[in-house]
């Protein structure tokens, strides 16, 4: 049941169509090793207990814990540096339903000059390797430094964000999550006070590390078309966004010596 909910996340199928893709596609049978020869393939129905059974547990963050764990076991090494940041999702924003209004746990937030209707996935990733250890979904509505606590492992020695991350009452909090940790978040303009050149510079250099924070939003959003959520509420949503298997994808080819053809 676990290899089918992955065949839905990675192509962004329904319960239904899950279900249907196994009958028409061998190679999906094989990965979840159901045989039709010997045994009754689960249903959608089975799919979507399946699903609440995750919800109910909270097993979304556990099993992003369990690969962390695995990763960590294979000689994977956290650096002393993290990088956080977060991600808008987007929900339907039309009251054109059966209950006539929008979801309750969802909240609109505004970035730049558009208005965005949603949820937020914050992130924290390892400054060497890009290895996701940590994940949290909000409401768009949350600020992305409010969810640094839950973001950090408390031994970092450097922390990396945008100019979103920073500010006196962000470093206050730094001392008491990370003690050693040294502050490397974009230097942010005022509009009496612009960027020198030298701070540009450092910016840029800044950025070129921040950038690996990046990848996981564009494998969970392009590749496996989670730029919009499918179900209502954010524990639906939760388990699905947790990127376990993002670390999978990213690290399984290293972690299992499989050697990619040429």
């Amino acid at each position: 049941m676990l290899r089918m909910y992955c065949i839905a996340n990675w192509f962004n199928l329904s319960d239904e169509g899950c279900e249907d893709v196994l009958y028409d596609v061998a190679v999906f049978r094989e990965f979840c090793r159901f045989d039709l020869g010997r045994e009754r393939m689960p249903d959608s129905t089975t799919l979507l207990g399946f699903r609440h059974l995750l919800e109910e547990h909270d097993l979304g963050a556990a099993l992003l814990a369990k690969v962390g764990e695995l990763l960590l076991a294979h000689d994977m090494k956290l650096s002393g540096g993290t990088i956080v940041d977060a991600t808008l999702i987007a929900a339907p924003p039309s009251t054109k339903n059966q209950n006539k209004s929008r979801d309750p746990e969802m909240h609109q937030n505004k970035k730049g000059n558009a208005w965005h209707f949603g949820m937020k996935l914050h992130i924290g990733t390892d400054s060497q390797t890009g290895l996701v250890y940590s994940a949290n979904v909000t409401a768009a509505i949350v600020h992305d430094s409010h969810q640094v606590p839950n973001l950090l492992h408390g031994e970092e020695t450097r922390f990396y964000g945008d100019s979103a991350y920073r500010g006196k009452e962000q470093r206050e909090r730094l001392k008491d999550i990370a003690p050693k940790v040294k502050d490397f978040t974009n230097k942010r303009a005022y509009r009496n006070s612009p960027l020198t050149e030298a701070d540009k510079e450092t910016n840029r250099r800044k950025s070129s590390v921040r950038s690996k924070v990046e990848y996981p939003f564009l494998t969970l959003k392009r590749r496996w078309g989670f730029a919009k959520v499918r179900y209502r509420g954010l524990a639906k949503s939760a388990n699905r966004a947790m990127l376990a298997m993002l670390n999978v994808s990213k690290w399984g080819r290293p972690m299992t010596g499989e050697v990619r053809p040429a």
